[in-house]
């Protein structure tokens, strides 16, 4: 497992939530050739911010209506792996009074275990697709 960073004492990261980062389809085709993502957040590099977002399953609602409601790119949800970050940490930060997962570090292409389309239904509720292999080869079950 990766190093797990505090971001106060007393506040672990998680470990038992699935980390999830919301990507741009083409973002995410481009890193399976090189090995790494890195991308941050919506039109921000991990060399921009320092860090890239990731969500909890739970914060993917809230997080994709505030950032890409109104993106217009096919976006899709990666599900990573903690256990092939490598030497990526990850740091829970507090926005708002909410703790929201940070990976410190590019994303081995390697530790994205599936994607998943993500949508919006007319009405703005998010939309997920079933799982696909991360790296494009066939359906994940």
């Amino acid at each position: 497992m990766s190093d797990i960073v505090e971001d106060a004492p007393g506040q672990p990261e998680p470990a038992l939530l699935p980390l999830w980062h919301i990507a741009h389809r083409a973002d995410w085709e481009d890193a399976r050739e090189g090995g790494a993502y890195l991308c941050s957040t919506r039109g921000r590099t991990l060399g921009e911010e320092g860090f890239i977002h990731c969500s909890y399953p739970h914060q993917v609602g809230l997080v994709a209506r505030t950032l890409y409601a109104d993106d217009p790119e096919p976006l899709v949800i990666l599900e990573i792996d903690r256990d092939q970050l490598g030497g990526t940490k990850v740091r829970v930060e507090t926005v708002d009074g909410v703790g929201y997962p940070h990976l410190f570090g590019p994303l081995p292409t390697a530790a994205v275990t599936a994607v998943r389309a993500l949508a919006f239904d007319d009405q703005g509720a998010l939309l997920l697709g079933d799982p696909e292999d991360p790296m494009g080869e066939s359906s994940v079950q």
